[in-house]
C-alpha cells in the first residue's frame, strides 16, 4: 500500500517512523510519503491561506494550492482522504476498508479548513474517490493528528504489519462489535487489588465465557450505542441473560437499553 499525506508541517508526522508502522515502511510493507504543501506555492511568502469570502474569523487554506499538490500526488484509483470535524466517523469498519485500498492520500488542512471547492473538484474526477471523515467530536487545530490515526488504524492491519494477526480480531472494536474485555499480567496481586480468579484456573471454556461477559457488560457501561447495534441473531443465550442482567431486553429483533 502506499500512502502519502500532505501538510504544511511535514516534521508533525515524524512519528510515523516509529514502532510497528515505522518498521513497515523500513521493510517495504507500507510505502508512505510525508509532503510539504508549501512545495507547491508559487509565491515569495510561500502562501498557502487567504481571507474566507463572506467574512468570517481565521483564514482559509487556497484552492490553487492543493488543486497543484493532489494533481501532483494522486493516481488513477486513489482515495482522497480529508479530515474535518464535519466529516462522516472514522470507524474500525472504515478502517479496515481502507486497508483493502492501493493508494491513499490524506489532505491535512489548518486553520478554518480546506476550500470547499477542493473536494467537490475531486469527487467529479473519474478514478478518485473522496472522504471528507472526522476522528471524533470535537476541534482539532489541524489535520495531522487525524492523519496519524488513520496511518496507524490502517497501517497495521496491513499483513506483515503486527506479528500475531490473532490479536487483531480480538482487540477492541473487533468483529464482534464489542469492546474489548479487560486484561491482566503479572503480578497476579498488586496495590491490593488480585486478577480475576477465573483467569487463574487453566479452564480455557470459561475463561472465554467470562472474557464475553467481560465485553458485553463493558460495552453496555461504555458504549450502549454499540450494543444497539447488534444483531441479536448473533448473541447465544447466555449473552442474553448476561444482559438480561444490566437491564437490557429484546424487541423486534434488536437490544433495547434499559
Amino acid at each position: 500500500m502506499r500512502i502519502d499525506v500532505v501538510s504544511i508541517f511535514p516534521g508533525y508526522l515524524a512519528p510515523l517512523d516509529l514502532s510497528l508502522v515505522g518498521k513497515a515502511r523500513e521493510t517495504g510493507l507500507l510505502d508512505l510519503r510525508v509532503h510539504d504543501l508549501r512545495d507547491w506555492t508559487t509565491d515569495r511568502h510561500r502562501t498557502v491561506d487567504d481571507t474566507p469570502f463572506g467574512g468570517g474569523a481565521g483564514m482559509v487554506m487556497r484552492p490553487d494550492v492543493w488543486g497543484a499538490a493532489l494533481d501532483d500526488v494522486l493516481d488513477e484509483g486513489a482515495h482522497l482522504l480529508i479530515p474535518t470535524p464535519s466529516g462522516e466517523p472514522l470507524t474500525q469498519r472504515t478502517a479496515e476498508a481502507l486497508a483493502t485500498e492501493q493508494h491513499l492520500v490524506i489532505a491535512c488542512g489548518r486553520y478554518e479548513g480546506i476550500d470547499a471547492r477542493v473536494a467537490e473538484h475531486y469527487r467529479s474526477r473519474p478514478g478518485v474517490r473522496v472522504t471528507e471523515f472526522s476522528i471524533g467530536d470535537y476541534v482539532l487545530n489541524g489535520g495531522e493528528v487525524a492523519a496519524l490515526v488513520v496511518v496507524e488504524a490502517v497501517g497495521r492491519l496491513l499483513p506483515g504489519v503486527v506479528g500475531n494477526p490473532h490479536s487483531l480480531v480480538e482487540e477492541s472494536h473487533g468483529a464482534a462489535g464489542l469492546l474489548e474485555y479487560p486484561v491482566y499480567t503479572k503480578p497476579p496481586a498488586w496495590a491490593e487489588l488480585e486478577i480475576p480468579e477465573v483467569l487463574l484456573s487453566g479452564h480455557h471454556a470459561r475463561i472465554e465465557r467470562w472474557r464475553r461477559d467481560q465485553a458485553l457488560v463493558r460495552t453496555a457501561a461504555r458504549r450502549p450505542d454499540m450494543l444497539l447495534a447488534l444483531d441479536v441473531a448473533g448473541l447465544d443465550k447466555h449473552d442474553l441473560a448476561t444482559l438480561e442482567g444490566l437491564g437490557w431486553g429484546v424487541e423486534s429483533g434488536r437490544l433495547t437499553q434499559p
